[in-house]
């Protein structure tokens, strides 16, 4: 084992939280600032070279490898997990940029009351009320701490949209539900879809309000604070699961790794997959990875920021014995607990004319938030939070979109009745896509197994994870509701209800898992204080999603970044000049 000259901050991470991180420490101070990324680093002209729909589209060329390391999941403490062997309900990346490169670039802001929730929920409905299973909880951060932080990343990235709340007066065209912003949107929205002004006109129809979806895809050439400048967006559609081929889309490879590269103090090292964080008496001492040669190396550090995917920032606690572990049964314990990802839920419709739906952008689409959060609820609906309605124009690719046409249109899923079916109805269907809050239960939690591990040996992360009533009957409201709409646009829905079945890791949700290192008031129900420090390590810095106590409906990304800043600013602020504890 090597042992290495010691530095003063590591950052276990390449992707945008990681290097959003260092930064802020690069630009603030004299530190020397590493950062271990595990996976490959990408180029613009790797992007360009290839946009091979089966490659990445359906062997996900840009995940994790399930070979390397995995999860496994079970539905209850009662029952037996099993390793995931190939991703389907949620899609990690890999790499310099992780995530943040194959990501759609929806770019939202949470909205105030999501900060302090568990305090709104008593309020609204009354605490006697609240399931007991209910584990949602408040920040610690509310919504007014972060909004200049939302600014800052709106700004990094280039976001394209609409305000509809500019200091708290109601503006025309964006969304009314949204928290009350300072500036509006560094860039006007993208251009609007046939498909999206269907669904414009319909909800309109209906009262609701309709908005551009807030985009990380530019709608014209765009220069940042940081001097980065990024063309606008082609409309091409290999956004989901692909680098940008044309360096539109706000990746971290081209929003700040172009800005580090040229700081002192700065050290990027990839193909380094970090196995521990090495503490003693209560401070770290930095952490132990394996190099791209398979040697195991002792880097020595100051401080550590753990800034990896969710998944791998909870497993990666574990493995180095920093925290209580959770113990469902008894509710002690903070490391594992609030484990969410997604509800998801619609209607596939169907058109008597083509879409164009084979242009579009990640992003590219229009969303209403009538009925997002609580605001619609009486009480009486059996759920307390519901979620976002939206269409998307995400660029129907050639294979993975091909062979959707309405349920009993063919007898059989293969042949020449079935292709000729499969280029009918080719461009003339869409999704009413329903986003909907997942809420935190006692019960749903991550461990480590005890019985699969990775390639090094190491126990793998196991989800104890499971669909309650709640769950359905947000999908069963908002299959009624995207009929509606569906009526409203024209369209013909497809004839299938709504789903009871039990979570899967097949059916994809959305890559925005949350928990299991949650942020808090206090050392007895959460794992990191308000500024993202570890309670029992004052030197270790926990940010990124695996921070949020619960899943809104919007996109983890723009709060994930906004907390990152929010972070640094204590970090540099506040710790350096007297470390410790900060609350």
């Amino acid at each position: 084992m090597t042992t290495l000259k010691p530095v003063d901050v590591v950052i276990i991470g390449g992707g945008f939280t990681g290097l959003a991180m260092a930064k802020e420490l690069t630009a603030r101070t004299s530190l020397s600032v590493l950062v271990l990324e595990r996976g490959p680093l990408r180029t613009a002209t790797d992007y360009a070279a290839s946009m091979d729909d089966i490659d990445y589209s359906v062997r996900f060329r840009m995940m994790q490898s399930t070979a390397d390391e995995t999860i496994t999941h079970r539905h209850s403490v009662r029952d037996a997990a099993v390793p995931v062997r190939q991703y389907g309900s949620f899609l990690p990346g890999s790499g310099v940029g992780g995530a943040g490169e194959h990501w759609s670039g929806h770019s939202y802001r949470f909205t105030p009351e999501f900060f302090t929730l568990r305090s709104h929920l008593a309020q609204r409905f009354g605490a006697s009320r609240l399931p007991d299973a209910l584990a949602v909880q408040d920040w610690g951060v509310t919504y007014d701490d972060l909004e200049p932080h939302y600014w800052r990343a709106e700004q990094m990235l280039g976001v394209a949209g609409k305000a509809g709340n500019l200091g708290g007066k109601t503006v025309d065209g964006g969304n009314p539900f949204e928290g009350p912003r300072a500036h509006e949107f560094p860039l006007p929205p993208l251009k609007l879809t046939y498909l999206s002004s269907l669904f414009s006109e319909g909800t309109r129809k209906l009262g609701w309000h309709p908005f551009p979806i807030p985009s990380a895809l530019p709608s014209q050439a765009y220069t940042n604070p940081d001097g980065i400048s990024r063309p606008p967006c082609l409309y091409c559609g290999f956004c989901n699961g692909y680098g940008c081929m044309a360096g539109a889309k706000a990746q971290p490879s081209n929003t700040i790794l172009p800005v580090l590269e040229r700081r002192r103090g700065f050290e990027l090292r990839t193909a380094s997959w970090v196995r521990r964080i090495l503490h003693r008496s209560g401070r770290v001492q930095g952490v132990r990875y394996v190099d791209p040669k398979g040697g195991e190396v002792v880097q020595p550090a100051t401080t550590v920021v753990l800034a990896s995917w969710t998944l791998n920032n909870t497993r990666l606690l574990f493995l180095s014995g920093v925290g209580t572990p959770y113990d469902a049964a008894t509710g002690r314990g903070t490391l594992g607990r609030n484990l969410t990802h997604q509800v998801r839920g619609g209607t596939r419709v169907f058109f008597d004319r083509p879409l164009n739906g084979f242009m579009g952008g990640g992003a590219c689409g229009v969303r209403i938030a009538d009925l997002d959060g609580d605001r619609a609820l009486t009480g009486s609906d059996g759920i307390v939070r519901f979620g976002a309605i939206q269409v998307l124009t995400q660029g129907d690719r050639p294979i993975a979109t091909f062979g959707t046409m309405p349920r009993g249109s063919v007898k059989s899923n293969w042949g020449s009745e079935w292709k000729a079916a499969a280029m009918r109805w080719y461009d003339h269907s869409a999704a009413i896509d329903f986003v909907g809050e997942h809420v935190a239960w006692r019960q749903n939690f991550m461990d480590l197994d005890p019985t699969y591990t990775d390639k090094f040996g190491d126990p793998l992360l196991r989800f104890t994870l499971d669909w309650t009533e709640h769950e359905h009957s947000q999908r069963r409201l908002a299959d009624a509701r995207t009929r509606e709409i569906a009526r409203a646009m024209g369209a013909q829905a497809e004839d299938i209800p709504a789903t009871r079945g039990r979570y899967n890791v097949t059916s994809y949700q959305s890559t925005h898992i949350q928990g299991g290192a949650i942020i808090g008031t206090s050392p007895e129900w959460s794992v990191v204080n308000p500024y993202l420090q570890h309670w029992d390590l004052p030197d270790l810095w926990v940010i990124g999603a695996s921070a949020f106590p619960q899943n809104p409906s919007p996109n983890p990304t723009l709060t994930a970044l906004a907390l990152t800043t929010w972070s640094a600013d204590a970090l540099i602020g506040k710790y350096l000049k007297a470390p410790g504890k900060l609350v």
